[in-house]
């Protein structure tokens, strides 16, 4: 079982199958004599693209279930799985015309082999597309990613990992030395935060404890909490954030040093959208604010210094931090932010956002929004560190604004675009070792 769950999705024999069977899908699909059938073949493809175009407009506009845009390149793919389902279509009806008069005969048997041969044909089509869109998120790389398995096996959070009120405080970083038979790496718990003062349900939470923490004494060891994107829940930093590896290969460089990292849950459910903000539709601030790092410093032996405290994320998770560190920045003093939205969005359309979470009052909307907090506050003595994937021109333009204004508000800013990624787990995780370094400096952890 555990060879199966370790199989790769995005690279190797997988994906390589795909390409085959899906190359060969459409050869078959779309081979045919005569001038009728490539009319035919030209017609549904340009019926695909406009079957896509607009559902996509749909889910943007009309129905408000996709904030943004969707990638280029996964439109794309859609079109060419749309593509195929219709010449597969095409292609039973063109077998159904033909006149058999027994089902035993030849014919019948003939017709029976190409409906047949053009479902695996169709199915080879659909195998390609699911693998390349499922590539371009970068979220499932195994099929233990996709099962859940792994993630299901993280344990409880146990006492022994807790804080321990009688006992003596962390050492200060600073004098703290690496203890012989120390751990290579860290741990992976899971944990329920309440919330007492807001009242909000989230779901469970990660946890990673770097090799220092399993130390005696432990250090005073800075925070990193994180967000995932929407839809998608605080698993997927474990998975399409490939958290664990990254924490570890920062914790071998710094003497088993890393941040605790905590990933959160801001809305409760996967399709969920809170906005990170207090609003009829949850009190998602008040949770992230005060709930969560008062959580944080009752259960972990962290340090109490709010100035080693940062708060990071992706898409959705990244505009929520950037919330969180321009609205609380006595909370957390930096923000990691990878593909952040220029403001929280429920739709495409700003007044729908604004009508659903504050009942269609502007002013209260902007003024809990990063852009304008930076307008109006300063914040030096705080660092914000911006990527987005090369490839992804929207939320490009999106950092090349955010950091600007960020500048402009007295933060400590770097903005680097992710190259060869687009709007991905990729941007977050292969972005993610080059905010550490720049955090690193911050925290006072060095090499």
């Amino acid at each position: 079982m555990d060879l199966i769950a370790d199989v790769h999705l995005t690279d190797g024999p997988v994906l390589w199958f795909a390409w085959a069977a899906g190359a060969a899908g459409f050869a078959w699909l779309l081979w045919a004599r005569g001038r009728g059938w490539a009319l035919s073949a030209g017609a549904a493809l340009v019926l695909a693209a406009g079957v896509v175009a607009a559902v996509h407009w749909l889910l943007i506009y009309a129905f408000s279930t996709l904030p943004e845009v969707l990638p280029r390149d996964v439109l794309a793919w859609f079109v060419a799985v749309v593509f195929g389902l219709f010449l597969w279509v095409l292609r039973l009806w063109k077998l159904r015309r033909r006149p058999v008069a027994q089902p035993s005969a030849p014919a019948g048997r003939g017709a029976w082999r190409g409906r047949t041969s053009a479902t695996a044909a169709m199915l080879g089509v659909l195998l390609l597309g699911a693998v390349q869109v499922n590539a371009y998120f970068g979220l499932n790389h195994t099929v233990s990613d996709v099962m859940g398995t792994a993630v299901a096996r993280i344990q409880p959070l146990e006492s022994e990992l807790e804080r321990q009120p009688a006992a003596a405080a962390p050492t200060a970083l600073a004098a703290w030395q690496a203890p012989d038979g120390m751990p290579s790496g860290g741990v992976l718990r899971k944990a329920r935060i309440p919330g007492p003062a807001s009242g909000f349900s989230s779901r469970e939470a990660y946890v990673y404890l770097p090799p220092a923490y399993q130390s005696a004494p432990r250090p005073a060891l800075p925070v990193l909490v994180l967000f995932s994107g929407q839809p998608g829940g605080p698993s997927d930093w474990l998975t399409g954030g490939a958290l664990r590896s990254r924490m570890d290969r920062f914790a071998a460089d710094h003497d088993g040093v890393a941040p605790v990292v905590v990933v959160v849950d801001p809305n409760g459910t996967p399709s969920a959208n809170t906005l990170c903000m207090d609003s009829r539709i949850a009190k998602a601030d008040t949770f992230l604010a005060r709930d969560v790092p008062q959580w944080i410093e009752q259960t972990l032996d962290v340090d109490p210094d709010h100035r080693q405290w940062a708060v990071g994320g992706f898409s959705f998770g990244a505009t929520c931090a950037l919330q969180m560190g321009t609205r609380h920045p006595d909370v957390y003093a930096s923000i990691v932010a990878f593909s952040s939205e220029r403001e929280p969005a429920l739709a495409k359309e700003r007044q729908k956002t604004i009508d659903a979470g504050f009942d269609g009052n502007v002013a209260a909307f902007d003024e809990q929004t990063p852009l304008t907090i930076m307008q109006k506050a300063r914040f030096e003595g705080h660092a914000v560190y911006f990527g987005a994937g090369s490839r992804d021109p929207e939320f490009m333009a999106y950092m090349d604004e955010l950091s600007a204004a960020a500048r402009r508000a007295g933060f400590a800013v770097q903005a680097t675009p992710v190259v060869n990624t687009g709007h991905s787990w990729e941007a977050a995780s292969d972005g993610l070792p080059a905010a550490l370094d720049f955090m690193a400096e911050r925290w006072g952890v060095g090499r």
